[in-house]
């Protein structure tokens, strides 16, 4: 008999999965460095297992919607055209091959990775980042609205069926309150935390600014972040007559003349910090850098966002964020809502920009308020190192394939 190394793939449906998933595939390599790893990403590129040097199973493609299809059915129509369905076939079909020489079967994100790795006949563990008991209950315990909960948990009977197949060894939800719920329903499921905040870990080094700091997120997806970021600029400049420095992270997927061009009537202004760029309007400073995310959001006092993760993991460093609706296809009036019931206290969605400002003001003058917008961001997204400890649980789960030596 011989050993032959096992093998991995993930299944991933979102840039911020994506994300998730290599930050969780990276702990498990450091701890079982023989182990074969793929990915097999359904929207996008896989621009994050690429970075990472993780194979492709089949390339990806970005499809008009970004993978939101779910909050605009306008958007699935224009997927469909694109030549949705041929791609999940192809995509399928490239699972199916890999499978038939076994191995374990990683799903990060909701219902559509979940199925494929049920599909692929392996043994599977699913990474829920879409789903949360947040999503039915207020801080009280109160359903938001009629018949919130039926299913005893924000995933539904046929999500909780795939995660109750004997081929599903490792089921870890966002959040404790979610685990709680699928541990009341039978299912196995594992309190490992969120991954999401080991993406900005580890902490930089102390802020360099004396002023109050807030962090811009515009969000990733253009042209809907052009938009959004334009409706920030237009919040901020009624305020110029106060002194912050506004930290803008922008991703990489971005064209920063665009961005730019939008801060026509600001005037550029050295920068303070390398790799960045710098604009002056009135006494507000306004710094943009596309290398700096995890620093801008330790340093931030607090945040301005229209965006999905990069909210999600500022509120769990314990910064109260205050948002507006955008126009989509993410960030619309309903997702804003929904960001809200997920993330609780910590995130103040507001009828207009120009209240953003003062929003922010009136929490850092309340020391209570900041006490429990902290308290709130560890209770939502617990706390740092849940890749690793995923990851442990994974390592134990992936024994080797004993083969018969020819």
């Amino acid at each position: 008999m011989s050993t032959r190394s096992p093998h991995l793939v993930c299944i991933s449906n979102g840039h911020g999965e994506d994300a998730i998933a290599t930050a969780i595939l990276q702990a498990l390599q450091q701890i079982y460095p023989d182990l074969e790893v793929a990915a097999l990403p359904l929207v996008g590129e896989g621009l994050a297992y690429q970075r990472c040097g993780i194979p492709l199973l089949q390339a990806g493609v970005n499809l008009p919607s970004g993978g939101f299809i779910y909050m605009d059915p306008r958007q699935l129509w224009r997927d469909l055209r694109a030549g949705l369905l041929r791609l999940l076939g192809q995509q399928f079909q490239a699972l199916h091959y890999w499978s038939r020489s076994g191995g374990h079967v990683l799903a990060v994100g909701d219902v559509v990775p979940l199925l494929f790795a049920y599909l692929s006949g392996c043994p599977y563990s699913f990474v829920g980042t879409a789903k949360s008991d947040y999503y039915l209950y207020d801080a009280m315990g109160h359903p938001y609205r009629w018949g919130a909960g039926w299913a005893g948990s924000d995933y539904l009977p046929w999500e909780q069926w795939l995660l109750r197949s004997r081929r599903c060894v490792g089921v870890f939800p966002r959040d404790t309150l979610t685990t709680k719920g699928l541990q009341r329903l039978g299912i196995p499921a594992q309190d490992c935390g969120n991954p999401m905040l080991d993406l900005v870990m580890p902490p930089p080094a102390p802020s360099p600014f004396a002023s109050k700091t807030i962090v811009l997120l515009p969000g990733s997806r253009a042209p809907e972040a052009y938009h959004n970021w334009q409706r920030i600029l237009g919040g901020l400049m009624p305020h110029a007559d106060q002194p912050f420095v506004l930290l803008a992270a922008i991703s990489p997927s971005l064209d920063m003349a665009v961005l730019s061009h939008a801060l026509e009537p600001w005037q550029t202004i050295p920068s303070p910090l390398a790799g960045t760029c710098a604009w002056q309007y009135g006494q507000l400073q306004l710094i943009l850098s596309q290398q700096h995310f995890r620093e801008f959001l330790h340093w931030a006092d607090g945040g301005i966002a229209l965006a999905g993760t990069a909210t999600e993991q500022a509120v769990g460093l314990g910064k109260p964020v205050v948002t507006v609706a955008g126009a989509g296809p993410q960030f619309t009036r309903q997702f804003a809502r929904r960001q809200q019931q997920l993330l609780g206290e910590s995130v103040m969605l507001l009828e207009e920009a120009q209240a953003a400002i003062p929003t922010l003001t009136q929490i850092w003058q309340d020391a209570r308020k900041q006490q429990q917008v902290r308290a709130n961001g560890q209770a939502r997204m617990g706390r740092a190192g849940a890749a690793a400890r995923i990851a442990q649980v994974l390592q134990q789960q992936l024994t080797p394939v004993q083969t018969e030596s020819r």
